[in-house]
């Protein structure tokens, strides 16, 4: 099973509102998308509870991507209590992801 959770409309804003949040934005047909995935994945299992690992599919929910005017796929966003607090354009390493979330977690 994944760690990395998908996202819509209904569980979007539940979601992001509390804790810190990583949410890539995505689409099936991306490759630089396809590439980020995997990373996604073991960013979710050193995280483990400390943050939620989350997906939006931007061809589905292109609502969700349109409030945070993601303009290119992969967009990662970190989000902590429904706050952005910082944007990633493009494939990320996972040390640089799990730093970003650490630094979420202790501001």
């Amino acid at each position: 099973m994944s760690a990395v959770i998908n996202l819509d409309e209904a569980s979007f804003q539940t979601t992001i509102q509390s804790g810190v949040t990583l949410v890539d934005f995505w689409t099936p047909w991306c490759g630089p998308c396809k590439k980020q995935g995997p990373i996604l994945e073991e960013l979710a299992e050193t995280i483990g509870d400390k943050a939620t690992i989350a997906k939006v599919d931007v061809d589905q929910f292109s609502s969700i991507a349109m409030q945070f005017d993601v303009r290119s796929v992969p967009t990662i966003i970190v989000l902590k209590e429904g706050n952005v607090v910082q944007t990633f354009v493009g494939v990320q390493q996972k040390q640089t992801l799990v730093e970003t979330i650490n630094t979420a977690l202790r501001n």
